[in-house]
């Protein structure tokens, strides 16, 4: 049985891609490793607003991370190599790859990544589009 979806309305043209980006994202939704926030950053006079996602990396070195944009995803993976030579007498701090998915609207832009305190900060933005109004001409064919 199949669920009916909330874009097969007539009056919703064109938002197939937008169906697709949720189903990803649901599908993408994992194990909630590593822990993240997502703040919006209010627009200043010489700054646009920005969002800026923190994902807790503790333990991670900025070699061992990755940072891609693959169309409209951003995906941030890391992999930490094990250490064979060392011998833990406990060991709660586990050495752990992971991969999150953010699936990012049409025109947002990645501004950058810093790695500080255990903390990676990846700060987007998406610029104003302006507001476009576009006569369309009718032809008769009387």
């Amino acid at each position: 049985m199949s669920r009916p979806s909330p874009f097969g309305h007539p009056f919703l043209l064109g938002f197939d891609e937008v169906e697709q980006a949720l189903d990803r994202v649901a599908k993408s939704s994992g194990d909630g490793y590593p822990p993240y926030n997502i703040e919006r950053i209010a627009r200043t006079a010489a700054d646009p607003e920005r969002l800026r996602i923190l994902i807790a990396v503790a333990g991670f070195g900025s070699e061992q991370l990755e940072v891609t944009l693959e169309e409209n995803q951003l995906v941030v993976r890391g992999r930490q190599a094990e250490d064979r030579e060392r011998l833990f007498l406990h060991r709660g701090i586990a050495a752990r790859q992971f991969q999150r998915t953010f699936v990012l609207a049409d025109g947002m832009e990645v501004l950058g990544a810093d790695l500080a305190n255990g903390l990676l900060s990846i700060d987007l933005v998406r610029p104003e589009a302006a507001r476009v109004v576009r006569r369309i001409d009718i032809t008769s064919r009387d």
